[in-house]
């Protein structure tokens, strides 16, 4: 057993007095649909419903020991991150000061101060991130505290180790095969060194969004690299530049290992979750069970541990979750409709709707000419098939018409 190994079980014994183990639970119902042992590391039960805590346990921890009359911390977060970090500051009676972008919903900002009560001060500074961290990095320098990084501390990566230290003792051995998500790296960086620090590294998949793959850009390109966040719905994932002592430790990372999410289909992993098991996963959390689909064969027979890496899940965002869930599926679609502007047209459209066809939008958009006019439809129907048979016969009944459902400029103006 290595240094870091010692210390990430040294940083697991400490925690006890913050929270129990987070559960590895057995799921029967993804077991039977692949074929496999497949248990799920609950970090969406820790106490912040997210692995967050460790981390930030952890890191303050080791500033108290070495700096006892340090009292004061700063972190900049608009999600769990924000909230390990008030957590902890409760529990250790520090202050901390959360910076926040302006636009960080309220449900978040009430969950930080829950967590934190007195012990925390929120700070809205900011319309993007960038904007907050440079404003938590000068309150900190000026203030004398101390930063707590989300991903990018030794400290913090030690803590997020924790996670492989209970997955081991709860299983009982390493399984055949370990899928974690991927953002910052903080965790997959602490769980692989700790894995690999005890000789019991399993085969790792990694599992990022397709809107940020910060980490397959940082393999091609030899080391962390800024990407445009071209979707940041995975918001707990979608890191735009992965750490640099994370990516030190996943450098030999196979990139074949490291899997993108499109975020439609992650939707569809969320609905699956919450309505079958009564799941709540964030979109982040759900990243290592999305790719499960595509990795049947390769599974199928063995021990597979997915580390089901949060809960925050804000309800207000379920029908997004929904919209998008149905366009992967390919049971909603929208279009643009060229309506002739003559008495019956829209009947006659409607004429060639069947019984499972919904529309679920519909909306004048202009008159292109004196005879036609444009108009904006969503249809919702029970099987993506039906859309070939709808197409066809408002071709063949003279109605010129556009699929937008995948065109990202319109669908972001339009829908």
């Amino acid at each position: 057993m290595d240094d870091f190994a010692k210390a990430a079980r040294a940083a697991t014994a400490e925690m006890r007095a913050l929270f129990p183990p987070t559960p590895l639970q057995r799921n029967v119902y993804l077991s039977e649909r692949y074929g496999a042992d497949i248990w799920l590391k609950r970090e969406d039960l820790s106490p912040v419903r997210s692995y967050k805590i460790r981390g930030a346990f952890n890191a303050m921890r080791k500033v108290r020991m070495a700096r006892p009359a340090q009292r004061q911390f700063v972190c900049a977060s608009a999600g769990n991150h924000a909230q390990g970090v008030a957590f902890v500051c409760q529990h250790f009676g520090v202050q901390g000061t959360i910076f926040m972008p302006v636009t960080t919903p309220k449900q978040k900002i009430d969950k930080t101060k829950a967590f934190g009560g007195d012990h925390v001060r929120i700070k809205l500074v900011g319309d993007f991130f960038d904007d907050t961290l440079t404003a938590a990095q000068a309150f900190c320098a000026a203030q004398g505290a101390h930063f707590l990084a989300p991903f990018n501390d030794p400290d913090v990566i030690e803590g997020q180790a924790s996670v492989a230290v209970e997955m081991l003792e709860e299983l009982g051995r390493s399984p055949d095969r370990l899928i974690l998500p991927v953002g910052g790296g903080g965790l997959s960086a602490g769980m692989s060194r700790y894995l690999r620090g005890v000789g019991a590294m399993p085969p790792m998949t990694l599992v990022e969004p397709v809107g940020g793959p910060s980490l397959t850009v940082a393999l091609a390109n030899g080391g962390p690299i800024a990407v445009p966040i071209t979707d940041s719905f995975v918001d707990g994932a979608a890191v735009a530049r992965i750490g640099d002592l994370t990516f030190d430790a996943l450098r030999g990372v196979d990139p074949a290992d490291v899997l993108l999410a499109p975020e439609n289909r992650i939707c569809v992993t969320i609905q699956q979750m919450l309505n079958v098991e009564g799941i709540v996963l964030e979109p982040a959390g759900a990243l290592s069970l999305d790719v499960l689909p595509e990795m049947a064969d390769r599974i199928a027979g063995q021990t597979v541990v997915c580390v089901t890496s949060g809960g925050n899940f804000d309800f207000e965002r379920l029908p997004e979750v929904k919209e998008r869930a149905m366009r992967y599926l390919g049971v909603k679609k929208y279009f643009i409709l060229r309506l002739p502007q003559r008495p019956g047209a829209l009947k006659d459209f409607l004429a060639l709707l069947g019984p499972d066809d919904d529309i679920a939008r519909f909306e004048y958009l202009k008159k292109s000419a004196r005879n036609f006019g444009s108009v904006l439809i969503g249809i919702e129907t029970s099987e993506a098939e039906r859309f070939a048979e709808l197409f066809a016969s408002m071709t063949a009944s003279g109605f010129a018409f556009r699929d937008i459902t995948n065109d990202d400029v319109l669908a972001e103006f339009l829908i």
